[in-house]
């Protein structure tokens, strides 16, 4: 018996926030795909997101959603990144991400500043509705498949790993940031783009530390400070940043959100002589330019595949069709509270839905 061998109407590399929301949404729409994913598990650095509780969104309008992204009015790379997204989130805004968790039976919990919890407080419960999602549906998910390679056809792509290779109509590009690389993110999927000319924009440290050794930090180390707050100033005294949220001391210096979305500010805006003041109880202790930690403890990378090579309209590549790009693998970030992983959720939607429309598959079922 002769056998027929056809493609795969999608292949998924990268089985983090965006690749699983991706094959949840192949599913939603009837695309036949399959996940493939370099660890032994999905999810991995889903299951530390805020500490292991996993904050997956914020009961937000887009519109609000978008003006927080920005870091400041006249911050061109905030505000580029914003426009690029609003699509993916006009589709798939906060809301809608609610409801389709709901519709796993994933009871959820709002935080009063509107971010969004599984109720157990257990990242786990959300990796597993998507584990399950995907076990009944019958996608193929093939963990310890690290790609080595894309390689356009006439007709798709093949997609090689070291052992086996597979022939794909559509590639989703889901591979994350550079950083904490033990739990998959080494910034292959932006190695990939380059080497099919996309532009990557150079990749840096995103909500992550700032360093120092002062005593004052140093004494405190292992304190949280709830109710604190992070200000950056210029050099002549003007208020750049001003923040409201948790500060940590560490044994290397700073962290906690009001740091973490500081640095976010000062990464973005390219200042490089800038006081950061932190309020701790009521204590006010000032710091001048700061070093962040390494890119490889990073909440987020800042930087990746250049927006200009990517059509927010379909998230599909300018330069090869059918090539797709999601989430953190391209340079988008955003602050702490949930940003992130609704970023690597919509754009994923917002890919899959593309490829269903061009492929002239059942319509969406709604959430």
């Amino acid at each position: 018996m002769a056998l027929k061998h056809s493609p795969v109407q999608l292949a998924i590399i990268g089985g983090g926030a965006a690749g699983m929301f991706a094959a949840a949404s192949a599913v939603k729409y009837g695309v036949s795909c399959l996940l493939m994913e370099r660890k032994a598990r999905l999810g991995s650095k889903v299951l530390m997101t805020a500490n292991g509780r996993c904050n997956f969104t914020k009961d937000i309008g887009y519109d609000v959603f978008l003006r927080d992204l920005e870091c400041s009015a006249s911050d061109r790379e905030t505000k580029a990144m914003a426009k690029f997204l609003a699509p993916s989130l006009a589709d798939l805004p906060p809301r809608r991400i609610i409801a389709f968790f709901k519709a796993l039976n994933v009871p959820v919990r709002r935080m009063a500043d509107g971010r969004m919890f599984p109720a157990d407080g257990k990242a786990t419960t959300i990796v597993h509705a998507f584990g399950d999602l995907m076990r009944n549906s019958e996608v193929p998910v093939l963990t310890n498949s690290a790609v080595t390679g894309i390689q356009p056809m006439k007709s798709g792509f093949i997609v090689a790993t070291k052992n086996f290779t597979i022939w794909a109509q559509n590639v989703l590009v889901a591979t994350g940031g550079a950083s904490y690389p033990k739990l998959g993110s080494v910034g292959d999927g932006q190695k990939f783009a380059s080497l099919l000319k996309h532009r990557v924009v150079p990749m840096r440290a995103g909500l992550i530390g700032l360093e120092t050794d002062d005593e004052r930090i140093v004494r405190r180390a292992g304190r949280r400070y709830e109710d604190a707050r992070a200000i950056v100033f210029s050099p002549d005294g003007r208020i750049l940043y001003d923040y409201k949220g948790e500060v940590d001391c560490e044994p290397f210096g700073l962290s906690g959100a009001a740091v973490y979305n500081a640095q976010r500010f000062i990464e973005h805006s390219g200042i490089r002589d800038y006081t950061i003041e932190v309020w701790l109880d009521r204590e006010r202790l000032r710091f001048s330019n700061l070093k962040s930690r390494p890119l490889k403890e990073a909440i987020v990378t800042i930087g990746g595949v250049s927006l200009e090579d990517i059509d927010p309209r379909t998230m599909e590549s300018r330069i090869f069709p059918n090539l797709y790009f999601a989430g953190e693998v391209m340079d988008i970030d955003g602050p702490t509270g949930g940003y992130n992983l609704t970023m690597a959720f919509s754009t994923a939607h917002k890919a899959v839905a593309s490829i269903a429309a061009l492929g002239r598959v059942p319509r969406e079922r709604k959430y």
